[in-house]
């Protein structure tokens, strides 16, 4: 990480992803958007067994919507809807189990459910900060293969279900670490010098904004939108595990 780089994440930081921070954006939030009817409309969430993903999930069942909650661990999964179902009423929360790291495992999801569900919304949430270099079964390093090939693969896969259906959306949530890396194409996967998990993550985070470089389709396409990631202001497990108090 560069100094200025540093520099910038520190102080952007300080005014935006404290919980100062937050509660200065809260003052111009209009309540009248957030009163609205979902019902009807499906709602794809990866990670939603807690933090962010969880928060979703629980506000969109609140309004009546239909969750489905893609999530690796089933037992979190299965305790986060039972929460969600007894706090909404909404008993149309349901589970899927997908590891994200396993493009094998996000393709066969992704063409079963488009076979037999609507999708409205996908909300790209799921993310993994490992810490030590590991390869997936399939010989991909854990982060990428989380963090930027499953989200790649998910999205590319359920975008011909969502421009069936009215007013669709694409929601990736990003993060402020993507400021302290640049994005290197030549080593996405960390193969070369040392190995460091949180910076894995950031560029993970850096390469989700940079759709043309990934593929993805452009911000022009009115499926695509990101939102950044305030995540220290929720049960998140995985900042907990290895970011400082």
């Amino acid at each position: 990480m560069s100094f200025y780089r540093n520099a910038v994440w520190f102080v952007k930081g300080l005014q935006e992803y404290t919980k100062s921070g937050y509660e200065a954006a809260a003052k111009h939030f209009a309540p009248a958007d957030l009163d609205v009817n979902l019902t009807g409309r499906s709602f794809v969430i990866t990670g939603a067994n807690s933090g962010i993903g969880k928060a979703t999930a629980q506000e969109i069942a609140n309004r009546g919507g239909i969750v489905h909650m893609v999530c690796r661990n089933k037992g979190r999964a299965e305790a986060a809807k039972d929460d969600i179902v007894a706090r909404s009423k909404n008993q149309n929360v349901h589970v899927h189990i997908v590891d994200m790291s396993s493009a094998r495992q996000v393709w066969e999801f992704a063409q079963n459910f488009s076979q037999n569900n609507t999708v409205h919304v996908l909300i790209n949430n799921a993310g993994c900060m490992v810490n030590q270099r590991e390869l997936t079964e399939e010989g991909v390093e854990k982060n990428f293969a989380t963090n930027t090939l499953g989200t790649y693969i998910l999205t590319t896969a359920l975008i011909p279900a969502l421009k069936k259906v009215e007013d669709p959306r694409v929601v990736t949530v990003s993060s402020g670490g993507m400021l302290t890396q640049k994005l290197n194409v030549d080593d996405l996967q960390f193969e070369s010098g040392q190995f460091d998990g949180t910076m894995a993550y950031a560029q993970n985070k850096t390469t989700g904004d940079s759709d043309r470089e990934m593929g993805f389709p452009t911000q022009r396409d009115p499926l695509l939108l990101h939102a950044p990631r305030l995540g220290r202001h929720t049960s998140c497990p995985v900042v907990h595990a290895v970011l400082p108090r």
